[in-house]
């Protein structure tokens, strides 16, 4: 079973990879590309309106390589991030229009993304939830910024809930749930989630 968690930044989508690894022995945990390539990787990638091709380009590639190396449904592997969210964070910086993410560059992302759906049996979208509010956390990590976590988590519902871009494959691909609540009423809603596609 191969299932992405997907969404804005710090809404709790580590916390949900970290607690079902745990809970879930012989699972494989699979790091954010970001702390893969940049924070622990050679790489120095920036963020909102600073972001560049360059810097969301290789970590939705090394996100669908990942996605890519897991070929059977045999294979139980959770991913914190899904191929999706480079399209919603580039479509964010495309809107600033700030650096050479624009439109055309959002736009070429999706048949790739598309195809690398097939490949995931879940993806588990952490949305803003106003009955259960998360509060941003200064890890020192991500930006300490409300409003744009509050855009990009708009372009997601854009993309998770009226089909923006198109990129759910049109057969096939994932089954997509909606996570909220405390962290184990999210874990059993992602327990639920595998449980109805396994049939």
């Amino acid at each position: 079973m191969r299932i992405a968690i997907s969404g804005a930044h710090s809404l709790g989508k580590s916390t949900v990879v970290d607690d079902w690894a745990e809970s879930n022995p012989g699972w494989v945990r699979e790091e954010e590309p970001y702390r893969a390539l940049g924070l622990y990787g050679p790489y120095e990638i920036l963020f909102r309106d600073a972001s560049t091709r360059l810097h969301n380009g290789i970590q939705l590639h090394y996100c669908i390589g990942r996605v890519n190396r897991y070929c059977r449904r045999e294979d139980d592997v959770v991913f914190d991030r899904a191929p999706v969210d480079y399209i919603a964070y580039s479509q964010y910086t495309a809107e600033c229009g700030t650096t050479d993410i624009d439109e055309a560059f959002v736009h070429s992302m999706v048949s790739a993304v598309r195809d690398s759906l097939d490949r995931l049996d879940v993806i588990a979208f952490v949305p803003i939830s106003e009955r259960w509010p998360v509060e941003m956390e200064n890890d020192g990590i991500r930006p300490v910024d409300l409003e744009y976590r509050e855009r990009v988590d708009a372009i997601f519902k854009q993309i998770y809930r009226e089909g923006r871009f198109d990129v759910m494959p049109a057969r096939g691909g994932p089954d997509l749930v909606e996570l909220e609540g405390p962290r184990e009423r999210r874990i059993e809603q992602l327990r639920e989630a595998i449980a109805a596609r396994r049939g």
